[in-house]
């Protein structure tokens, strides 16, 4: 039974920031002993018109954690988010619990509370096997599961986290669990950043004596880590009754900087669940609903999607076939001596010819089939791009595996996040990408590139040599994937927010590799030099030869023109594909080549730069580079490469217009636009009108599958089925042209409506004595102001000259240039004839004009500015804040 009597809890107004007083409440419920018992709930009380989600803290937390879930209710679903017994504000009791005890406990209260009808449970930590353990008496109230940083088990061959291990001793236990708050406060300081003080204290604020911390010892003692345990049973039973969960929908919300629910913990619930959808908050921790914000409001999308048939019991892909494998050229060419691959590095250059790599290739798939890389499997490479990168890439897909690229170029941390977050079976990798593999703990049994002592490869878990998987290997036609199976999980360049990994079937890379050839009009005589890394893997799919120049591939803007035209030499080239960031450089250091590079750059046709957009100016100094070749620029990105494509001739035809203009989309690639509203949102459906600037949307055989463990930003970006929503904002002029104008989460909300940064930035490096600028909101959305941040050109020469000083000149100009930008760390606000200069030629109105010696871009293509770092640094300076780098 219940009966409602006054809250014994000091819950009242303001006393629990987000937490609305009016939800708390005492119920009185009788256990499996006869005895009743007080419980404290926060419930909204609505008509469950819907439904009822029910959500159940773990150890240390209480029903505090669930204010959101509440809060952010649609209309038509009650939420109730039960204290435990013993925890929270909920009744001490005498007694330990135990975990069926708790499960009976659960049981008692729903029916106490008379929740009928379709029921949703969410949880987290341990109270993850105790709504489990409900769910599973009571399938027929069951309609979604929502786990949240939970598990139930130890996977087979780890051990619980040291944290656990530790707390569990008796002592420790008595001393950290229950006579001081260190547990508790503790759970409240995982994470990263640190939770508001206010949050923090809200937390703790139930266990403030050992008294009422009792049960948050009793709850560790309660894991059953050892065989004979008392609820070493119930936590196995919960476990095996996954199974009956086969059709019904779950989401899993997980932070994956947890120490306690580790990575190993999501891929055993992933094992028991294979049909769930992930959302995986990149730097969140263990209060997963805490660290990510938008969590609460992902889950009821996730609830609704389940009312619209959707969710993760939705059929997995039909099954088709290919009209040719991804390497059908590479088979075709098996016999052929002709150069299929280059590598230049400062040792020379090594040359492999399509039969060697062919050869390589098969030996090499039998190899990994012979050590257990099987079908699905997804292996990471850790390689140099080369014959190496290129052996392994095209023998995992020839046995079925998908390939894992987590270039260098996202910089450590997030290569570290990205590889965790795809969760590879399998790492292929030079010694030092294992070395930085095994210091991130990331998962994987280990193939290296090249030799290791014996010492160093126990150290790095080294069970196999690819160089002796191929002498191993014998000849042996593999009849390749179908068009479904997972081929590839790349990953974005992190330019505006974490990572993403990017899934693709080889369904969607054959129609991508099609399009390239469309695009570079590929001939069986062409070689490409792959100044941009990951390109160089489309070439034995093409059926051409390439080369892979001397250059840090972390540092695109390293490539020189020189080393450009000896990859060029080297493969007697005719295409090249490099970053803007790369021809920035070849162009600054062309007066170096002598006649035989020139001669070799003279024979280029064809160049392709993509990434960022391409400057005009820098685009005509490239021509002077590369006399013979026609430059384009096509745009996409790494969910869909390419969309559109545009030559410099082309380029020039357009004129100036509002942003970049990229061209008209490609064969079998149709664009629409979703407008903008008042608040720089794109809501609408994706419309064919000229015009209207609006998020560019995209739809096209070669579209990504789907974004990897990333629920909601794929319902996001997928939201119109067919569609792929870009993230990019931009408008279709009457020549069927696209123009873009930047990114949807970097447009500026003022008063008068949505300004788009590109086309303003573009009219102020117009200026000669300005090198690069970008145009950033500050203040609340909706009465943003527009704020300039400018880099000054070299010397003040333009950015013309300074392309095409020699390097003597250019040091000498920047060494003037950095004495000038010590002056700017106490004002870095322009002086006033620049500031007069930059609001003519911006044709807005600028609040102000700030001057740094260098915007922050991303690390992969060097070229992308992040002007979400640089409002914020806007609005720290303009706010009377120190004056620190962007």
């Amino acid at each position: 039974m219940s009966r409602a009597r006054p809250s014994s809890a000091p819950l009242g107004p303001g006393a629990f920031p987000g937490l609305n007083p009016a939800w708390s409440r005492q119920i009185e419920v009788i256990d499996a002993d006869g005895i009743a018992h007080g419980w404290h709930v926060l419930d909204n009380r609505v008509n469950p018109a819907t439904g009822t989600m029910i959500c159940v803290h773990g150890n240390p937390t209480w029903s505090y954690l669930w204010r959101r879930f509440l809060a952010e209710a649609p209309p038509g679903w009650r939420v109730v988010a039960v204290d435990q017994l013993g925890m929270g504000f909920s009744e001490r009791t005498p007694r330990a619990r135990t975990l069926a005890r708790r499960i009976d406990d659960l049981g008692r209260g729903v029916a106490a509370l008379g929740l009928a009808g379709q029921v949703v449970v969410v949880a987290h930590d341990w109270g993850g096997p105790i709504a489990l353990g409900w769910a599973e008496q009571h399938p027929e109230q069951l309609a979604g599961i929502i786990l949240a940083n939970t598990g139930v088990s130890v996977p087979s061959g780890k051990v619980a986290p040291l944290l656990i291990r530790l707390a569990r001793s008796p002592l420790l236990r008595k001393l950290v669990c229950v006579h001081a708050p260190i547990f508790v406060s503790a759970a409240a300081c995982l994470s990263r950043a640190p939770l508001p003080a206010d949050v923090k204290r809200s937390l703790r604020a139930p266990y403030g004596s050992a008294a009422r911390r009792r049960a948050i010892g009793d709850f560790v003692a309660d894991i059953p880590l050892e065989a004979d345990h008392p609820s070493r049973g119930a936590l196995e039973s919960v476990a095996a009754g996954l199974t009956s969960f086969h059709e019904m929908p779950v989401l899993m919300l997980w932070g994956p900087r947890d120490p306690v629910f580790t990575q190993d913990s999501l891929r055993d619930l992933m094992t028991r669940l294979p049909h769930a959808d992930v959302q995986r908050y990149a730097g969140a921790s263990h209060l997963v609903t805490e660290d990510a914000v938008s969590a609460a409001a992902d889950a009821w999308r996730w609830v609704a999607h389940l009312g619209a048939g959707g969710g993760s019991a939705a059929a997995a892909p039909p099954e088709s076939e290919l009209a040719a494998p991804v390497d059908a050229a590479l088979r075709n060419r098996a016999d052929d001596a002709s150069l299929a691959v280059a590598e230049l590095s400062g040792d020379g250059v090594r040359t492999t010819s399509f039969a060697g790599l062919a050869q390589r290739v098969e030996a090499l798939a039998h190899g990994l089939s012979g050590i257990g890389v099987e079908p699905g499997h997804r292996v990471a490479m850790l390689i140099r791009p080369g014959l190496d990168l290129t052996s392994a890439v095209y023998a995992c897909w020839r046995v079925g595996a998908a390939i894992v690229v987590a270039d260098a170029g996202l910089g450590l941390r997030w290569m570290a996040d990205a590889l965790h977050s795809a969760d590879p079976d399998w790492v292929i990798g030079i010694p030092a990408g294992l070395a930085a593999a095994a210091a991130f703990r990331v998962p994987g049994r280990r193939v290296v590139v090249g030799q290791l002592p014996k010492g160093l490869r126990r150290a790095l878990r080294v069970e196999h040599a690819l160089d002796e998987l191929i002498a191993e290997g014998t000849r042996v036609l593999h009849r390749g994937p179908d068009a479904e199976v997972e081929a590839a999980v790349l990953f974005t360049s992190g330019a505006t927010g974490p990572p993403k990994g990017v899934v693709y079937r080889h369904r969607q890379l054959a129609a991508q590799l099609q399009l390239v050839r469309t695009v570079c009009d590929v001939q069986p005589s062409d070689r490409l030099v792959a100044a941009f890394a990951p390109f160089a893997l489309y070439c034995p799919a093409l059926g051409i030869g390439a080369a892979v120049p001397d250059t840090d591939v972390t540092r695109p803007g390293t490539l020189t023109a020189t080393a450009l035209a000896d990859a060029a030499l080297a493969a007697e080239a005719t295409l090249v594909f490099a970053s803007p960031a790369a021809l920035r450089n070849v162009v600054a250091t062309a007066d170096r080549l002598n006649s035989d590079q020139r001669r070799a750059l003279s024979r280029i046709r064809l160049m392709l730069s993509a990434g960022a957009p391409v400057p005009l100016a820098l685009l005509r100094a490239v021509q002077d580079v590369l006399p013979n070749a026609e430059l384009h620029t096509p745009y996409g990105m790494t969910e869909c490469l390419p969309v559109s494509d545009i030559t410099l001739a082309e380029i020039e035809a357009a004129g100036p217009g509002n942003g970049v203009c990229v061209g008209r989309p490609l064969p079998g690639v149709r664009v629409r636009i979703s407008a903008l509203d008042a608040l720089g949102r794109a809501p609408g459906d994706p419309i064919d009108a000229m015009g209207v600037t609006g998020e560019v949307c995209v739809a096209a055989a070669h579209v990504k599958d789907r974004y990897d463990r990333q629920w909601a930003t794929e319902q996001a970006s997928s939201r119109n089925p067919g569609w792929h929503r870009t993230g990019d904002v931009g408008h279709l002029d009457a020549a069927g042209r696209l123009w873009i104008e930047g990114r949807l989460v970097h447009l500026i909300a003022t008063a008068e409506g949505p300004f788009t940064p590109v086309g303003i930035e573009l009219r102020i490096e117009q200026l000669p004595e300005i090198a690069a600028a970008a145009v950033v909101g500050v203040g609340p959305l909706g009465t943003q102001q527009l704020v300039a941040v400018v880099m000054p050109s070299a010397a003040g020469t333009g950015k013309g000259d300074s392309q095409s000083m020699s390097p003597g000149r250019l040091a000498a100009a920047r060494r003037s240039q950095q004495s000038f930008f010590r002056m700017l760390r106490a004002d870095p606000l322009a002086e006033p004839s620049l500031a007069a200069s930059i609001r003519a030629a911006a044709g807005v109105p600028l609040a102000a004009v700030l001057v740094t010696h260098a915007l922050p871009v991303d690390i992969r293509h060097a070229s992308k500015i992040d002007r979400t770092r640089l409002a914020r640094w806007a609005d720290h300076v303009l706010s009377g804040g120190p004056v620190r780098r962007p």
